[in-house]
């Protein structure tokens, strides 16, 4: 079994490195919050309370906006997750609630 720091190491080199661990590291939130900070697509791995963290969440659509997959059909109904998410990657769009994708501003953001 690895030890924390050993995880915590593996997933800033590679955050993909996540689906390799347990649940216990899948669900620890330093370690995700470390992982999608390395590969926001990491959070694919992650536990579903913390698909349904917004910190986590905005931290992982922040460096891959199509991390918002991933997030929780709460988060992708949550304006301010969405925006981030379509402004690094417009495609991201497509993963947003119905809701958010005929809201103006957010379609606005998508295609600037």
């Amino acid at each position: 079994m690895q030890n924390r720091s050993q995880v915590l190491q593996e997933v800033q080199n590679n955050g993909l490195k996540l689906v390799e661990l347990s649940y216990i590291f899948q669900n620890d939130r330093e370690v995700v919050l470390a992982a999608v900070n390395q590969n926001g697509c990491a959070l694919q791995y992650a536990s579903i309370e913390l698909r349904n963290d917004r910190e986590v969440v905005l931290a992982a659509v922040s460096h891959d906006g199509g991390a918002l997959e991933y997030a929780s059909n709460k988060l992708q109904n949550d304006r301010e997750v969405v925006l981030a998410s379509v402004c690094q990657n417009g495609w991201a769009l497509q993963y947003a609630s119905n809701k958010l994708q005929n809201d103006r501003e957010v379609v606005l953001a998508t295609v600037t």
